[in-house]
């Protein structure tokens, strides 16, 4: 009798049905796009995150930043000097100079009593430096009289004597080129932590656990295009050739460094014997970081500790200003129109039941309880939830494929502030960034998954159950004698 019933009065008010579960379906819609939008920016930001960090790493500790006082020690400047050549011109010269990143440095004894804290699962120390590679070559000027030909040479002409009244030297100068490159060395023996672990081997192989010392490096897809190089070439750093064993190609679409050694050949390039830039940690509960960060930042001193979620917070750009939009706007919009919507819902039927006054003292006057007449207008209110449920989980999926199928580009900024050195490594935020601030660009996509779903029919359920409390109590204080009063 209750669904024969049910049936009867939804045909009855197809306009009504339709109007109340479109409301809902609207609100609901729309939990479900901001959610995903919101879920994908989480991937977006995870994307851009990866690129600062290695996978698996869960926090970074760097050497605290010292404020130099004035007069006091400053980092070294680069040098570069030049054997001044006698004889001929156009020969070429050229000169490297490493620089550990940031001029900060720690002992790599430091990565042990890293491990030794509580909740450390492992750690791993890493060098990051900064190449500066100038090459080029000196030509000579030649002395030249008014009217007359002149020897090759300096101030003095050819033969060295003083140049005569009226002469002048013509031709000559330097041509140089500075090129600048970031260097990484890795620790070999811990393959699974650290920043070549966002990058995916292309070509040839990555390091061995043997190859603690050898001259051999993997170079970043990107510098390999661009200086032309292929597995079994040869790159020369500072004067040590390493043979390329293979090409590694950034999973974040930004490299950690262009060029990738063992450990031990990078400090000896940058004269830092038993130094290390960065510590990438791995926390044996993702969900303890934050005591872990205090316990390393308690008991080493000196460093400083970068988490992912102080990382995020030096997120800048289009991504930021989205993420603020869909978590912030997006979620009270959400709110506001699904309480909208409820109460749009609960009104119509109560004015439905208003309208069924002589239909509902007639059931009672024929026998129905107050409870039966409530639960059939709570039945029929449920229904129009779960209409509207539906309609708005196949309008939120169509507005979520249609975010994907876009793929707007969003940008992102990742400056300095992370503290220390830049809080992974650099003056950034990763080996061999520079100390400008870094733009990535990532696809936004909004993933619908399961729980959205469930929470989709949650609403809709929700959304009939108050349109049905609206009606069920108005159709509770309905009497009997109220139908006789409309009867003509």
């Amino acid at each position: 009798m209750f669904f024969t019933y049910l049936r009867r009065e939804l045909r009855r008010r197809r306009k009504a049905a339709l109007v109340v579960a479109s409301g809902l379906a609207l609100g609901i819609a729309l939990v479900i796009v901001v959610s995903s939008v919101s879920s994908g920016m989480g991937k977006a930001q995870e994307k851009v995150l990866q690129s600062l960090y290695g996978l698996g790493t869960d926090m970074t500790v760097t050497k605290a930043m010292e404020t130099s006082e004035e007069g006091g020690e400053r980092p070294e400047r680069p040098r570069f000097s030049f054997d001044a050549q006698a004889e001929g011109s156009g020969e070429e010269q050229s000169t490297d100079h490493v620089m550990v990143q940031g001029f900060q440095s720690l002992a790599d004894s430091t990565v042990d009593k890293v491990g030794e804290q509580s909740g450390v699962a492992d750690a791993v120390g890493g060098l990051s430096l900064q190449v500066v590679k100038v090459s080029g070559e000196f030509t000579r000027g030649r002395f030249q009289q008014d009217g007359q030909g002149g020897g090759q040479g300096g101030p003095g002409g050819a033969g060295g004597a003083e140049p005569s009244e009226g002469g002048r030297v013509q031709g000559g100068g330097a041509d140089f080129d500075v090129n600048s490159y970031s260097v990484y060395g890795t620790d070999v023996t811990e393959p699974e932590l650290g920043p070549l672990t966002s990058s995916r081997i292309t070509d040839g192989r990555t390091f061995k656990a043997s190859e603690t010392d050898a001259k051999v490096a993997v170079v970043d897809s990107a510098h390999a295009k661009e200086k032309e190089l292929e597995t079994g070439d040869t790159v020369t750093v500072k004067g040590t050739k390493f043979k390329v064993i293979g090409i590694a190609t950034a999973e974040s679409g930004d490299a950690a460094a262009d060029l990738y050694l063992p450990l031990k050949q990078a400090q000896t390039l940058a004269d830092a014997k038993d130094k290390i830039t960065t510590i990438y940690v791995r926390a044996t509960d993702s969900q303890q970081i934050d005591s872990v960060k205090s316990a390393i930042q308690k008991n080493v001193s000196g460093t400083t500790v970068t988490t992912s979620a102080d990382l995020a917070d030096t997120v800048s750009g289009s991504l930021s200003t989205a993420s603020s939009l869909a978590t912030g706007v997006g979620t009270w919009l959400s709110v506001a129109v699904l309480v909208t919507a409820f109460l749009v819902a609960g009104l119509l039927t109560s004015s439905a039941v208003s309208r069924r006054v002589r239909e509902f003292g007639t059931l009672k006057a024929l026998g129905w309880t107050s409870g039966r007449v409530t639960g059939q207008v709570v039945g029929e209110a449920v229904v129009h939830g779960l209409m509207g449920g539906v309609l708005g989980i196949a309008l939120g999926l169509a507005g979520a494929y249609a975010v994907t199928a876009i793929s707007p580009t969003l940008q992102a900024e990742l400056g300095g502030g992370a503290g220390g050195s830049g809080g992974m490594g650099g003056p950034v935020g990763g080996p061999g960034r520079e100390a400008a601030a870094k733009t990535l660009e990532v696809a936004l996509t909004a993933p619908v998954g399961l729980t959205t779903v469930a929470l989709a029919v949650g609403l809709a359920v929700a959304g009939g159950l108050v349109a049905g409390a609206f009606g069920g109590w108005r159709a509770s204080r309905l009497r009997p004698a109220d139908a006789l009063r409309r009867v003509a």
